[in-house]
């Protein structure tokens, strides 16, 4: 009797044609976006009408307190009530900036934020400034 002897054949290749076709059509998909992404916009011709009105965009407004405690609203020099009245009559969606002096009383930064608090203002920055 004859044996059968299947061989095994011995696996030491791997096919990576299959693996460079994927990855090409993901280097594809992602130097697509990252253009996209870049610009921030994808650009569009829009067309335009008579009867359109223009919206209004949402303003940021700065309080400045120097290190002297005065404080400016916009560069006008204002006193606490003056500076609740000003925040009270613009918009809570708009951002109010605090930029307050390092050498500035704390205090003059916590009168800022109970105005603020105070008036329903959650759109806050502060800016500080990298060392």
């Amino acid at each position: 009797m004859s044996k059968c002897r299947k061989t095994q054949k011995r696996f030491d290749q791997i096919n990576v044609i299959p693996f460079i076709d994927i990855m090409l059509v993901l280097l594809v998909m992602v130097l697509t976006t990252a253009t996209f992404i870049k610009q921030g916009v994808i650009p569009v011709n829009l067309p335009e009408a008579s009867s359109s009105e223009k919206k209004e965009e949402k303003k940021e407004v700065t309080v400045y307190v120097n290190d002297k405690g005065e404080m400016f609203f916009e560069k006008e020099k204002v006193d606490l009530g003056t500076l609740e009245q000003k925040i009270a009559a613009i918009s809570k969606e708009q951002t109010v900036i605090l930029r307050s002096d390092k050498e500035s009383k704390f205090q003059d930064f916590v009168s800022v934020m109970d105005i603020l608090k105070k008036l329903g203002h959650e759109q806050l920055y502060i800016v500080t400034k990298n060392d």
